[in-house]
């Protein structure tokens, strides 16, 4: 079994809130062989006795949908707005994530009061100029994750399971049957991603956010993540546009 880390443990030594992310999409049933590759080292996230915890992730946009069209074509100058809330402890953060100059990951983030000026804190913290942009929520999503820590590079791994994307409105699409697993490192690859590059999986285009919106709304432009769509949600997409 994988030791534990504690989560101040986990946040000092990797908070990486600058970061490369690389994600996976994978069968739900290759994790106990994926887990049986990873270094002795490694440790699991684990708090109060437990390992898997629930999150909901609250996205929100424009009107013109910026924040989608910013993703989807790939724009240099693009961003994510989101409340992340760990819903074992009842705790919300607001959440804005930016894109660094050579492409990397940067999130700014402060616990979540309900206050109307805390978003445009944020967005002011994070580069974005916030008079622009008038927000309303446009999906969520719930999932259970398990972290992992790497400490030979200091990398972390989040494995969400049971993801499901719902819109404001009601209509939602369920992913049972595989996992998303995303590292997190400072530039290198982490021994994940070796462990399943040996394993024939390779990065994939994949946002919760921007495939979620996707599968559920089949007019939006999604060039960029058809691949995955097409393979693992198709179905799903042609419920939705005939119901």
């Amino acid at each position: 079994m994988i030791a534990a880390i504690s989560l101040d443990r986990l946040v000092a030594a990797a908070e990486l809130l600058t970061r490369v992310d690389r994600k996976y999409l994978l069968p739900a049933a290759l994790l106990p062989t994926v887990l049986a590759r990873l270094p002795h080292d490694t440790r699991a996230l684990e708090i109060d006795g437990r390992r898997d915890f629930a999150y909901r992730s609250l996205y929100f946009d424009t009107d013109r949908l910026d924040c989608y069209l910013g993703a989807a074509h790939r724009r240099r100058r693009r961003f994510k707005v989101r409340i992340r809330s760990y819903l074992d402890s009842g705790t919300d953060f607001l959440e804005v994530k930016t894109r660094g100059s050579r492409g990397e990951t940067i999130k700014n983030r402060l616990v979540y009061d309900a206050s109307p000026a805390l978003l445009k804190q944020v967005l002011v913290t994070a580069g974005v100029t916030a008079d622009e942009h008038a927000f309303r929520p446009v999906l969520s999503t719930d999932y259970r994750r398990q972290t992992l820590y790497l400490p030979s590079t200091g990398s972390r791994v989040t494995v969400d399971r049971e993801l499901t994307w719902s819109l404001p409105d009601g209509p939602e699409v369920r992913v049972p049957d595989h996992l998303i697993v995303e590292t997190k490192s400072a530039g290198a690859a982490s021994e994940m991603d070796r462990v399943l590059w040996a394993l024939g999986h390779r990065p994939c285009s994949l946002s919760k956010y921007a495939t979620g919106l996707a599968a559920l709304r089949p007019e939006l432009p999604a060039n960029r993540w058809h691949p995955v769509l097409k393979r693992h949600f198709s179905p799903q997409r042609t419920a939705h546009e005939t119901a």
